[in-house]
């Protein structure tokens, strides 16, 4: 998979849609191409999984991590540091955006729109996983990717598949999704920027150019 070219990638879609996973394995792969990376976490909301559960990973490869002090932590706050005010206005930098689950958790993005909107080099993709819950189908994921457009202040470009059941995962899990991708493609009218599997099931998937995620963990998980 050729890496996408703009300085800015927004990555959002809801709540177990494996954004932060995307996120966190795209940055990896900027910097393993000597491109000077970092990672903002702005999911102010309480996520399945986070930026900062890397830290030791995107450390090792060269990453700038940037987060919320209450990270981790059993605080819900909207705290951001202002460390990412200053990233948008750099042009030396690919920045690499995990945007919150919801409407709720992309208004944090809100406060970034307007600079990132002028500097115009960016793409904001929306995470689909059509097995969860709430992202069944087309239509359900397209009330999502409204709602979140709707709270950042910017709309998405791309989509990316990323439908996974987890360890019970296989080549066909992807396959069967693929009728509802191809639908949400046309009723949003948005290209594809890439599918998404675990390795092992990006090796074995005919036919596609499958972009191999390594799943990351929370540090009590490894």
């Amino acid at each position: 998979m050729i890496l996408p070219e703009e300085r800015v990638i927004l990555i959002a879609g809801h709540y177990g849609s494996g954004k932060t996973n995307i996120a966190v394995n795209l940055a990896v792969a900027y910097a393993s191409e000597g491109i000077k990376t970092a990672i903002c976490d702005l999911d102010i909301v309480n996520p399945y999984y986070r930026t900062k559960d890397s830290a030791d990973l995107l450390a090792s490869c060269g990453v700038q991590m940037i987060s919320s002090p209450f990270a981790n932590s059993n605080v819900d706050l909207p705290a951001l540091p202002q460390e990412i005010y200053a990233l948008t206005g750099r042009r030396d930098i690919k920045a690499i955006f995990d945007i919150g689950g919801d409407d709720r958790g992309a208004l944090a993005l809100g406060r970034y729109a307007p600079s990132i909107r002028e500097e115009n080099d960016y793409l904001m993709a929306c995470v689909v996983n059509f097995y969860r819950p709430l992202t069944r189908d087309a239509e359900a994921a397209l009330r999502v990717m409204r709602e979140i457009e709707c709270a950042g202040g910017i709309a998405f470009t791309h989509l990316i598949n990323n439908s996974n059941l987890g360890a019970d995962s296989g080549w066909d899990t992807l396959r069967d999704s693929m009728e509802e991708y191809t639908r949400l493609i046309r009723l949003s009218g948005l290209p594809s920027l890439m599918i998404c599997a675990e390795k092992a099931v990006a090796g074995a998937y005919p036919g596609e150019d499958v972009f191999p995620l390594t799943l990351q963990k929370r540090p009590f998980e490894a």
